[in-house]
C-alpha cells in the first residue's frame, strides 16, 4: 500500500476545512493549518467555523479521537456574510487591505462593497473597519458547500500570489534605485567623498 505524503495528507486535511481563510486556528489560512495538522504540529480542533463537524471528519481522516473545539480559538457559531453600510463608509480600504480572498472592492475615497457571493464569514474586515460600517448577516445555508469552499481556496490562493508577487516587485524597484544611486556615487567624487565619510563614521565606536 503507498504511503501517503505529507503533502497529500495535507491535501485531504485542506479539503476538509471550510477556507473561510479566517485564521482562528492561528495560522495564515486553512492550508498552513492543514500543513501544520499533517505535520503533527497543530491539533485538530482548533477551527470554530468547522466546528464538531469538521473535527469528527479530520479524526476520522487521522484516526485519532474526536476532540471538543478548543475555546482558545473561537466558539462554533452560524457562519455570517459581511456587508458594507454604504451611507458610512469612508473608502479607507482597510477592509479591502484585510479581506483574504478579495471579496471587498473598492477604492480610496469611495464606497466599498463586499461581493456576497465570495464572502467567506471570516470576519476579518469588521476589526479592521475604523468607523465600523460593517455589519454582519447571517449567510444562507445554500452557500456553505464545497463549491464555495473551493472557490474560496482559489481566491485566496490568487490574493497570496498576487501579494507575493508584488512584494518582489517593490524589492526588485528598491534594489535597481540602490544600484542606480551607488553608479551615480562612483562616478561623482563629492557623493564618493559623502559616502566614505558616512561609512567611516559608521565604523566608529
Amino acid at each position: 500500500m503507498p504511503t501517503t505524503t505529507s503533502n497529500e495528507l495535507a491535501d485531504r486535511i485542506d479539503a476538509i476545512l471550510p477556507q473561510t481563510q479566517c485564521e482562528q486556528c492561528g495560522y495564515h489560512g486553512c492550508r498552513p493549518y492543514a500543513e501544520a495538522i499533517a505535520r503533527g504540529e497543530a491539533e485538530i480542533n482548533q477551527c470554530p467555523p468547522g466546528g464538531a463537524a469538521g473535527i469528527a471528519k479530520l479524526a476520522a481522516l487521522l484516526d485519532r479521537p474526536a476532540l471538543p473545539l478548543n475555546p482558545e480559538h473561537g466558539i462554533e457559531k452560524p457562519r455570517m456574510l459581511a456587508r458594507v453600510v454604504e451611507d458610512e463608509c469612508i473608502g479607507c480600504t482597510k477592509c479591502i487591505q484585510a479581506c483574504p480572498v478579495d471579496a471587498i472592492v473598492g477604492a480610496a475615497k469611495l464606497m466599498h462593497s463586499v461581493l456576497a457571493d465570495d464572502c467567506t464569514g471570516c470576519e476579518l474586515c469588521v476589526p479592521a473597519c475604523p468607523v465600523d460600517c460593517i455589519v454582519l448577516e447571517p449567510m444562507p445555508a445554500a452557500q456553505i458547500d464545497t463549491a464555495h469552499a473551493d472557490a474560496a481556496r482559489a481566491h485566496f490562493q490568487k490574493r497570496e500570489a498576487r501579494l507575493a508577487r508584488e512584494a518582489a516587485e517593490r524589492e526588485a524597484e528598491l534594489a535597481a534605485r540602490k544600484t542606480a544611486v551607488d553608479a551615480t556615487t562612483s562616478t561623482n567624487p563629492v557623493l564618493a567623498a559623502l559616502a566614505r565619510a558616512r561609512a567611516k563614521q559608521d565604523k566608529s565606536p
